[in-house]
């Protein structure tokens, strides 16, 4: 009867693998990050309602190419990431270095090409001031590039912790936290290239 209960208990108990990844202090800040995000699209939606013209015109002066390369840069790297955290779990620390390089490599893509199309769109005349469309593009091309750049930073801590040994399979916790700020990113271009590149 005893042992009964006792596996009732053990199955009643929550699972560790139920538990929210990361910590605290980085959903606070994927939180603020969305909810930055939010306002912005808040903003493009009412200057789309406002400047139908404006906002039919500008996509199709945008390099589609260059965002469509991005979001294959920003894909790849959620791809890197969470093959980075599958690999930690099974103690495989340098097959998790190797996929935090992959990371890497994807966001110095991303900024080698938002540098070039920015520097095409002056060539074209696109600046901030070209139209309501654009100033909407910047800002949010803008606030996302600050957001890369921040996960970058974050990349270059877990990668050398990674590296020393700081993290095993049963504490992560940081891999963990850096990966679910790099969804969160990511997350925030699929919402941005469509409304930026794709829909008139």
């Amino acid at each position: 009867m005893t042992a009964v209960i006792l596996t009732a208990d053990a199955s009643l108990a929550p699972s560790s693998e139920a538990r929210i990844p990361g910590n605290k202090g980085i959903w606070v800040g994927i939180f603020s990050e969305m909810t930055e995000f939010a306002l912005l699209f808040s903003v493009y939606f009412l200057a789309k309602a406002h400047h139908p013209e404006a906002f039919r015109e500008g996509p199709p002066q945008l390099s589609t190419l260059a965002g469509m390369f991005n979001t294959i840069m920003m894909i790849s790297g959620s791809y890197f990431v969470a093959k980075a955290v599958m690999a930690i779990r099974r103690n495989q620390r340098d097959v998790s270095a190797r996929w935090l390089y992959g990371v890497a490599f994807t966001i110095a893509g991303y900024l080698l090409t938002k540098y070039f199309e920015f520097q095409w769109n002056v060539e074209h005349g696109i600046t901030g001031r070209t139209s309501i469309f654009f100033t909407t593009y910047y800002y949010l091309t803008f606030t996302h590039m600050v957001h890369i750049v921040w996960g970058a930073m974050g990349l270059l801590w877990v990668t050398v912790r990674t590296k020393t040994g700081a993290y095993s399979p049963e504490d992560h916790e940081g891999l963990e936290a850096f990966a679910s700020y790099w969804h969160a990113t990511d997350l925030a271009w699929l919402i941005i290239f469509p409304l930026l590149y794709v829909l008139r």
